[in-house]
C-alpha cells in the first residue's frame, strides 16, 4: 500500500532541513495572502515569489513542481497568481512546462470576486530540454472535480497533474508542503504514489492524515 506521511512544520523550513529523496516531486498550492495575517499584500507577494523559487530549487533532477493558485481581488483590483509564478520561475532560471487553466465554476460562469478559474503551472529546475511529452494533457480542464473543503486543489485537477507525473517522470513520492486537508496527498495514495504533506495547521495535519480517495481507472 503506497505510504503517507503528514508532518506539522513550517514548510519552508522543513524543506530546508530536509533534501528531497530521488524520484520526488512537488504539487502544491501556496496559502493565499488572507491565511498569512502578518503580511500585507507587498509583503505577501515578496514571500510567494521567495517560496516558490525555494520549492523549485527543492525538487531533484528529474522531477517537477506543479503549482495551483487562484487569483483572487483586492481592493478592486486583480492579483494574477499565475504571473507571480512565472517571476519566481524566471528569477530561479527554471523552465515551465505547461500551464493549464482549471475551471472551478461552469466554463461561462460570471465571477463577480474571486475568478472562476485557477492556474495548474508546471515547471523543472533549469533549462528544459524536453522536445515534447509522451501523453500530453488538456490546456482547459473543465472541471476541478470535487473539492473536500473550499480551497482545496479539486480531485480531478489533482489527477491531471499525478497523470503528467506518473507518464512522464520517474517520481515515486509526492510532497505537498502546504497540504491543507490533504487532497493532493489522498489522491497521490490512490494512483499509487507514497505522499508527504508538511502544514502549519495541527488540525489541517489530521484532516489530512485521515483524507481518503476511491481510486479510478487511468
Amino acid at each position: 500500500m503506497p505510504d503517507r506521511r503528514v508532518v506539522h512544520a513550517e514548510a519552508l523550513a522543513f524543506l530546508a532541513s530536509h533534501p528531497a529523496e530521488p524520484r520526488t516531486s512537488v504539487i502544491t498550492s501556496l496559502p493565499d495572502v488572507s491565511e498569512t495575517p502578518r503580511l500585507d499584500l507587498g509583503g505577501w507577494k515578496t514571500w510567494f515569489v521567495d517560496a516558490i523559487q525555494r520549492v523549485i530549487a527543492w525538487v531533484p533532477d528529474g522531477g517537477v513542481a506543479i503549482f495551483f493558485q487562484s487569483d483572487i481581488r483586492r481592493e478592486g483590483k486583480l492579483v494574477d497568481k499565475g504571473y507571480l509564478v512565472m517571476r519566481a520561475v524566471e528569477a530561479e532560471g527554471a523552465s515551465v512546462l505547461w500551464h493549464k487553466i482549471v475551471c472551478r465554476k461552469p466554463p461561462g460562469t460570471i465571477a463577480f470576486g474571486r475568478p472562476s478559474y485557477s492556474h495548474m503551472i508546471c515547471v523543472e529546475r533549469g533549462q528544459a530540454s524536453r522536445a515534447s511529452f509522451k501523453h500530453p494533457g488538456p490546456d482547459v480542464i473543465a472541471d476541478a472535480g470535487f473539492m473536500p473543503w473550499t480551497r482545496a486543489m479539486g480531485v480531478e485537477a489533482c489527477r491531471v497533474a499525478l497523470r503528467f507525473v506518473r507518464e512522464e517522470t520517474e517520481t515515486r513520492l509526492v510532497v505537498d508542503p502546504f497540504c491543507g486537508h490533504g487532497t493532493v496527498l489522498a489522491v497521490a495514495n490512490s494512483m499509487g504514489f507514497d505522499a508527504l504533506g508538511i502544514d502549519l495547521g495541527e488540525k489541517r495535519c489530521k484532516l489530512a492524515r485521515a483524507l481518503t480517495v476511491a481510486a479510478v481507472g487511468s
